[in-house]
């Protein structure tokens, strides 16, 4: 373990300004890492086989990483963690990690019966809530729209509890073209809309929760015309006092445990 007394030291240039997303968001995917923040998510993504360019914790923590010995561990008080990165390192242990290589679209078809497709979710918080709703409600894949958020943002890993790096996911090169490829893997693809016209959740055939690809739309605009064009059918669920929607991780939530209540 290196003490780190310099928020400047180049060692730790990996943690800088972590809370500017913009900045973050330009780094990370182009040099092929992502930050992992808290002990648990490191040792999920460690155990998902990922490999650590650095762990990076607060001094009095040392010993709790003192097992891992894949990358160099530099150490440093609170304060200059708070310096380094831009924000209170509460849980104290952060990792930098690399990348691999997403698989294609139809790769994680493959070996999936249940999907959920995001189309434009671009809060990270959302894409991990959802990502955690899905690895605890029995989905197998998520699929993304060129414009949705990174899932290896740090604050999607931390909302997940890590469960991003459980999840196979992929994202398309193109949209809504792309659900062409969903339906010729034999999915039929659900539009999730608050549309009183569309078919109750609770409604869905036997044929239609045989092999289904929930698709989801960003809060507010929800899924656009085109994604609905290209549906096999629009889903809703039954809302009551006037409410016209829920938040998209907790309609996701809903709507994945209706698709798998039966198994459970």
């Amino acid at each position: 373990m290196e003490l780190i007394t310099d928020p400047s030291d180049e060692r730790i240039a990996d943690y800088r300004a972590l809370t500017d997303v913009e900045l973050r968001t330009r780094w990370e995917p182009p040099h092929g890492l992502f930050i992992a923040e808290g002990e648990l998510v490191l040792r999920r993504a460690l155990r998902a086989g990922y490999q650590p360019r650095s762990f990076l914790i607060e001094e009095k923590r040392a010993a709790q990483i003192a097992d891992l010995d894949q990358a160099p561990t530099y150490a440093a008080s609170p304060q200059v963690l708070e310096a380094i990165t831009g924000f209170h390192v509460h849980r104290g242990v952060l990792a930098s990690f690399h990348r691999l290589a997403l698989p294609t679209i139809s790769e994680v078809l493959m070996s999936a019966r249940r999907v959920v497709i995001l189309e434009d979710i671009n809060n990270h918080t959302n894409i991990g809530a959802i990502f955690r709703v899905v690895a605890g409600l029995g989905v197998d894949a998520v699929l993304l729209s060129p414009t949705c958020a990174d899932p290896l943002y740090r604050r999607s890993v931390r909302v997940s509890m890590g469960e991003v790096f459980a999840i196979p996911y992929a994202t398309f090169p193109s949209w809504p073209s792309g659900l062409q490829l969903v339906r010729d893997a034999g999915y039929q693809i659900l539009a999730m809309t608050p549309d009183e016209a569309a078919v109750s959740l609770q409604s869905l055939s036997d044929s239609q929760r045989l092999r289904p690809a929930l698709l989801m739309g960003a809060e507010g605009p929800g899924l656009s015309q085109e994604a609905l064009n290209a549906s096999d059918v629009r889903v809703r669920i039954p809302m009551r006092r006037g409410v016209d929607s829920l938040n998209v991780a907790a309609a996701t939530a809903v709507a994945c445990w209706e698709l798998t209540r039966a198994e459970a």
